[in-house]
Formats: C-alpha cells, structure tokens, sequence
C-alpha cells in the first residue's frame, strides 16, 4: 500500500466529523433505500444445509489483532493453525479436516480463493475482519458458489454495511511478541440523501513467538455507495500489503529439544567457530494484493431483484530465500574455478516472484413469490498469472551474474464459469422442497519451464498441461418446519474440484490427474426456544478420486498426490445456546467424526538404491483430520463489562495418511480469557477498553506439520522403515491488551 493513502484517510475522517448534520436530516430516507447484499450465495432458515453465521456484534468482539481464521475457529469442526504460533502472519483454517484448498471463499459472492492453489492467504488481506459485517460458513457441499469448488465447507464475507450517520473509529491492540495492532475507520452517513463513502486503515507487526517469524502487515478499505429507492450501486478497494520472515520449516521434536520450541530452520546459512548460527536477513515474503469491486443491486419491484458485480485483483509478489550447496546447473549457471578446482556447488540466494491477474464478473436473478422463490445466478472469471525465478547473489562466483539473472519462467492461464439455478417451493405448511443445479467449465493451461530440475532430460521440469473440465453439480433437499420451535432438514448434494496447480507440477511428467467427486449426505434437527437453542446435524461425505499424498516421488524427487478410489469423511455436530441468569450466556458445539481412506498403497523409497517398498493400507485416517473437535464459550455482561472464556479441545490427528504413530499431532485443549469494559465520555460515543489472555493454562501444543517416511536396507537385506516429522510450535500464555473509541 502507497504511503500517499493515508493523508486521504485521514481527510476522509475529517469530513465525516463536519457532516452531523447531513447525516441527520437524512436518517428518516433510511427504510426506503435498498442495501447492495449479494445474498445469492446464501443459505437462509429454509435452505437443508449444515451453516453458521457470524454476526457483525461477535466479529467485532473477538477481533482484537489475530488474523480472521481465529475468530471462525470457534465453528463447528474447524481448526485454525498459526506458521508464526501466535495467530498473525500466515495462517490458516480446516473445516471438518479439509483444508483451504478445498474451502470456498467469497467476499459478496466475488471469489477469493486463488485460481491455481486453490488456497486463500489470509496474511494478503491483513484486518479485513475490521472491514466485514457479517460472515456465513456453511459445512459439506453446501448451496452453489462462485469460483472454487466448496469440497468440505464454505466461507461467504459480506463487507460494510450502510451506514446514514457519520462515524469515525480508533481501535489499537499490543501485547505479546511485539504485536501492535492500529486501526482508523470513518465514514461520511448519508451525503445529499443517497451517497456514503466509508474507510478503514490498518497497520500491524509482530515479532511472532517462533524465532524470526516477524510480520508487517498494510491494509485500507475503501467504498463509495449510491443508494436509491430501488438501486443501489457500491465501489469498493481493499488491499494488502505484507513482509513476512518465513516460519513454514516447521521443527522436528529433536530440534526442539536441542534449541527450544522456538526454533526456526529458515534462512540459516552456517554457524561460527564461536557456535553462533547466522542467518539470512532476507529471507522474506512479500506480496501487495489489489481488489476491485462493482456491485449494483436493482428491484424491479417486490418480487423480483437483480444483482450484478463486476472485480479485478491485481497480485504482485516474491519471496527471497537462502540455499546451501546447489547445483549451479540447475539455476542456469555455469561451473567455475577457484585455485585450480571445479566449483558445481554453491550457496546462493534465489528469489521466487509471480505477477497475477483476476477478473470477471457475477450475477443473479431472484423471485419471491407466493410460497415459492427461484434464484439463477453465476459468473465468468479469468485469471494470468507470470511465475519466474532469479539468482540473486552466489557465493564467491567467478563469471558474469547479472542482477535479474533468471532460471525459470512459465505462465498459467484460466477461465472459470459456472450458471445456477435454485429453487425454494413451500409444498405445504412448513415444508419445503429445495433443488440446486450448477454447470460450472474450467478450462487450465500452464506453458514454461518449472523451477525443478528434471535430472532425466537434464533440463528444467517442462510444463505442456492444457485440461478442460465440465462438472455438473446438482444439490436437493427438504425443511420441514415441525413448529415454530423445531425444525428437520435432509439434503444431498454432489461436488466436483478440479486438480491444483501443484497437483499438475508435481505429479509424474506423463501423467496429470483427474478430478475429484463428492457426494455429500446431511441430516439435521434444530430447536429453538426462548432461552435455549440446540441443533444436531449427522453428514456423510463420500468422495471419489479424492487427491491424496501417498509417499510416493515424481521424476524430479517431488511428493506425489495420488487419486484414491474411495474415501469418506462421517460425523456428527452438535450445537448448543443458551441464555442464563444474571447476565451469563453459553454456547458450545462438538464435532465427533471418523474420515478414512478405504484403501491405498504407499510408496517408500531406499535411501541408498532408490528401490521402491510398496504397502498396501487399508481403512487408514486422513490427515489433519481429528476425530473430535469441542468448543465452548461461557460469556459473562454486565453494565458495560464483558467477559468470555473461550475453550477448545482438538482431538489427535495424523499428518499423513499411513496411520503411523510417528507422525502423530497430539490432542491439545487450549483456553483464552477476553476481558472488555465499554463507557462513554461527553463527545465520544463509546470506549473499549480490555484484554484478552490467550492461551490461558499454558498448553504446550502443535496444531500443523509435515510427515513422511523412507527405508533402509539392513546387512541382513530385511528392509527398516523410518519416519520423520516437523511441528508447527504454538504459543503459551500471552496477551494483546486493546482499545476502541467509537466518535
């Protein structure tokens, strides 16, 4: 983000202080102009699926500094993971044991998730949880979307809301680790009766708790609204900008031992004769992300509406990064000669950039009518995204070495559409008939050579993949309103993925693979009384082709993703929500589940010959996937004061898929205390002041990590597996004390 941004900001935050009176002539207009809510995507009291939402009063509560997979961690099944250990930087969320790239996101029904990872990098959108005004995670296959396939879950952000009055906003959090959160919003009410313009600012840094994991963090939002009777047209900007000291090495339990919980193997370069390790300053990630959004929403009268939204995001980025000993072949450098020898190795420093465009366009078309509703929606989307390498600086390098010397380049080209149609029929009091029908086509190329050296060819890996797929995702079920307390619901509903970019690059030179299946079963009951609520949802999530490591090694010595034949994920969530006496509320929800492989074939490899071991597995967990998955949150308020204890249990989870107890990640039960009191002042319309304690017994823990295994042949000839793991260390007890002052 430009410097230049925030003396507009501030002046943004200026007028909106000098309009009190605009603002207040024009609230009584309120009722009778329509807000621009892309709700397409949506599913609502009647639609048979498994969802949460997460209102804009429970988002503001927890948003106190740790990135927004933390604050939808409390949802059923989910499970966030820091690569820092303190919930800042890179970070990510697995839902029901899929992990992100497997989890639809949208923000206004506008697709997030990156088009060839398939992932959503949260540390590219620092603080857009300040930015946000509601959040809908929907479980399985839930309704259609746009963009990724939603292969385990779904994610829907919807962002600011309309607003008549003028505000203006200061938040600031810090604490453990060096962590310093600032935030400045403002926004002008209603101009003129039909115009807003609304703000934010962000800033933040943290030290991380593991060693050197250090990240600065730059965000703004920014949007200008038309409203009308019966139009309404918003323009919105957001943007990230992040430096991030790398942290994904991750540390074996041996490390640990031997250099403390903290350790961090990335960027180390050597250790000097007083037994001090040094390390490489640069060793960073960098990325700015750009968004751009048109959104129009026009009702032609009560029961018929129109919503259309044009984007483009604009992704520049690189990470630097220290390697010890490299072939200089591989880096399209030629050998050289010191004192009469050969030098074919060397240490270097390489640098990894990309340069990504995304654009397109969405739309929907909603009835309402008597007992029925209907929806057709969809949208086209086109990504071009440039990946090339060069080689920095080698050591002692005898040659020519330009600056920008480059060592790989290739490109990756996409387009994405899909068309919908969903239907609501009340067939008869209380119960509904819903139906679902997407077409979505993808059509993937990427042309270039890959940054891994093929030693077979004796080249770079050469990248010729060109695949075009066409899934057809149909989704059907009922709600059946017993009273106006109790409610069923049973749905089915089939989903398609197409493979990741990695899955292509890699996979094994000649052979590419297919897509995935997913048949997904829910069944659920929901009760709502006055002052307790309580629902249960049974789902069985049947998948086919499934992609999955299976130890074995492409050409170039790459993990290899297989397709499974058959695999399933079964579970049951329970929720619960009730309203206490003396000002004292609970919510709890619980996932108990069992995902497995039915059946597969590892591959090994000797560590001297490369000889292959192949075990056949059968009935084996899937990774990252744990069994039982607990939350509760006892909240507390009282004249202002607020208080919540938030506790989750995590069940052990294996991080392959071999079932070896190697490469097991213990169950950890982690509890954080948020403490917040709230007044006021002559002028000021609130102040928040509080703290919130995490992790607060201490509970030393991994949440992520890698896994893998090899062999050995012994002199007898009797083959010894051997395993190896790294852990993703989280932090003990720390704290972020906050403040907000709402103008």
């Amino acid at each position: 983000m430009k410097k230049r941004a925030l003396p507009g900001c501030l002046a943004l935050a200026a007028i909106s202080l000098s309009l009190s009176a605009q603002g207040q002539e024009s609230d009584s207009l309120h009722y009778n102009l329509q807000e621009v809510e892309i709700t397409s995507v949506r599913a609502s009291e009647t639609t048979p699926v498994a969802f949460t939402n997460i209102g804009h009063e429970e988002i503001k509560r927890r948003n106190t500094g740790i990135d927004l997979p933390y604050l939808i961690s409390f949802t059923p099944g989910a499970v966030a993971t820091s690569d820092a250990g303190a919930g800042i930087g890179y970070t990510s969320l697995r839902i029901r044991g899929t992990d992100a790239t497997r989890i639809n996101v949208t923000a206004n029904g506008i697709p997030v998730n990156d088009s060839e990872s398939h992932s959503v990098f949260w540390v590219n959108m620092p603080d857009i949880a300040s930015s946000v005004k509601d959040i809908q995670v929907q479980r399985g296959a839930g309704t259609s979307t746009n963009g990724a396939g939603a292969f385990g879950a779904s994610i829907n952000m919807l962002t600011s809301g309309f607003n008549t009055r003028h505000y203006a906003g200061f938040s600031a959090s810090a604490g453990s680790f060096g962590t310093l959160r600032r935030t400045l919003r403002a926004g002008t009410g209603l101009i003129g009766g039909h115009w807003t313009v609304d703000m934010r600012l962000s800033g933040i840094e943290s030290d991380g708790y593991i060693d050197r994991a250090s990240s600065k963090l730059r965000s703004y939002y920014i949007q200008g609204a038309y409203y009308a009777d019966n139009t309404s047209i918003r323009l919105i900007s957001f943007a990230g900008e992040e430096e991030t000291y790398h942290a994904w090495n991750y540390a074996s339990k041996e490390e640990m031992r031997e250099y403390g919980r903290r350790y961090n193997s990335c960027g180390y370069m050597f250790t000097d004769a007083d037994g001090k390790a040094h390390y490489y300053d640069g060793q960073t990630d960098n990325y700015v992300q750009k968004n751009w959004q048109l959104l129009i929403d026009h009702h032609f009268n009560s029961r018929l509406s129109m919503n259309v939204g044009l984007h483009y995001t604009k992704g520049d980025g690189y990470y630097r990064e220290y390697k010890g000993n490299r072939k200089l072949v591989e880096y399209a450098l030629q050998p050289y000669t010191i004192e009469g020898n050969t030098v074919k190795k060397s240490d270097l420093v390489r640098k990894k950039a990309m340069d990504n465009h995304f654009g397109g366009a969405i739309f929907s078309l909603q009835f309402k009518g008597e007992g029925f509703d209907a929806t057709i929606g969809g949208g086209a989307n086109r990504y071009f995204g440039r990946h090339f390498g060069q080689v920095l600086w080698v050591k002692e390098y005898i040659g020519e070495l330009n600056p920008d010397h480059e060592y790989y380049r290739n490109n990756g080209a996409k387009n994405d559409a899909n068309i919908y149609l969903k239907g609501n029929w009340m067939a008869t009091e209380g119960l509904n008939i819903y139906a679902d029908l997407q077409y979505r086509h993808i059509g993937y190329k990427i042309n270039g050579h890959n940054d891994k050296w093929n030693s077979q060819e004796g080249c770079l890996q050469r990248l010729a993949v060109d695949e075009s797929f066409n899934f057809f995702n149909p989704k059907a079920g009922i709600s059946w309103n017993v009273d106006s307390r109790n409610r069923l619901f049973a749905s089915v509903g089939i989903a398609h993925k197409e493979p990741t970019r990695n899955n292509y690059t890699d996979g094994k030179l000649h052979e590419h693979p297919t897509a995935e299946r997913l048949t997904d079963y829910e069944f659920g009951y929901n009760y709502r009384g006055c002052r307790f609520q309580a629902g249960v949802n049974v789902y069985y999530m049947n998948y086919k082709d499934q992609l999955v490591l299976t130890g074995e090694l492409n050409e170039i010595g790459e993990p290899l993703a297989a397709n499974i034949p058959q695999s399933y994920r079964a579970g049951i969530e329970l929720t619960a929500a009730a309203t206490l006496p003396y000002g004292f509320r609970w919510n709890a929800n619980a996932t108990f589940s069992r995902n497995r492989i039915k059946e597969f074939t590892e591959v090994l490899y000797d560590d001297e010959s490369g000889a292959e071991w192949k075990i056949r597995h059968t009935d084996t967990r899937i990774a990252f996937s744990p069994d039982i998955v607990v939350n509760s949150m006892l909240g507390y308020s009282n004249r202002g004061f607020e208080a919540e204890l938030q506790q989750q249990y995590t069940g052990n989870q294996l991080m392959s898929n071999s079932g070896q107890k190697a490469h097991r990640l213990d169950a950890y039960f982690v509890s954080n205390l948020h403490l917040a009191y709230t007044f006021s002042l002559q002028g000021i319309k609130s102040i928040t002041i509080g703290a919130t304690i995490y992790n607060l017994f201490n509970e030393e823990y991994e949440s992520n990590g890698y896994a893998g295994s090899g062999y050995y042949t012994d002199g007898s000839g009797n083959r010894i597996r051997y395993d190896y793991a790294g852990y993703a260390a989280q932090a003990g007890t720390h704290v972020l004390g906050h403040v907000s002052i709402e103008l």
